[in-house]
């Protein structure tokens, strides 16, 4: 590696010219996200650190010619990867407080982790199929609201939209 002080291998093939793209990306913004992240965000530095991180892996998946505009580019993958990690953690508190004051025989008492693994099945297997669509996307395959409006060539609105009313449908069928 005649002169090159490269901390990344360059046996990667044609891959090594995109990793270098993104390692350049990173060195001139890192600091940048890391403060807007830190002071959008108020939370915890782990919190930060997780966000900023999953931003970073994200940018890898593209390249980085493709990425026209890196610091508007940066700031919405943050701002989506934090909404998403907010979102799924109030599902989460509700999740817990349904199933703590729940003593009627739901989900949370008197069924086994394979009862209730199909129930889940059956209960996502039921959603309309717009819905459904959406729901897997987003809770099984972790895409962001915009990957999954370009995947099904819809608006990210329209994700957010058919995300809720799944998470609607979901929790009133939990509740019966």
């Amino acid at each position: 590696m005649s002169g090159s002080n490269s901390d990344i291998p360059l046996t990667v093939g044609d891959a090594a010219p995109g990793w270098r793209a993104i390692e350049l990306l990173y060195q001139d913004h890192a600091e940048w996200l890391r403060a807007l992240v830190t002071r959008r965000m108020r939370g915890q530095p782990t919190d930060v650190d997780d966000v900023v991180q999953d931003t970073w892996i994200r940018a890898a998946g593209h390249k980085a010619d493709d990425i026209q505009h890196p610091k508007a580019f940066l700031s919405q993958t943050a701002l989506n990867l934090f909404r998403d990690r907010k979102r799924r953690e109030a599902v989460r508190q509700q999740h817990s407080r349904s199933v703590s004051t729940d003593h009627g025989g739901g989900i949370g008492h008197g069924m086994s982790e394979q009862e209730a693994k199909v129930e889940l099945e059956r209960l996502v297997l039921d959603l309309p199929e717009k819905l459904r669509d959406v729901f897997v996307l987003s809770r099984f395959r972790h895409m962001t609201n915009a990957e999954i409006a370009a995947n099904l060539d819809i608006s990210i609105k329209t994700v957010e939209w058919r995300m809720g009313k799944a998470l609607a449908y979901c929790m009133s069928r939990l509740r019966d």
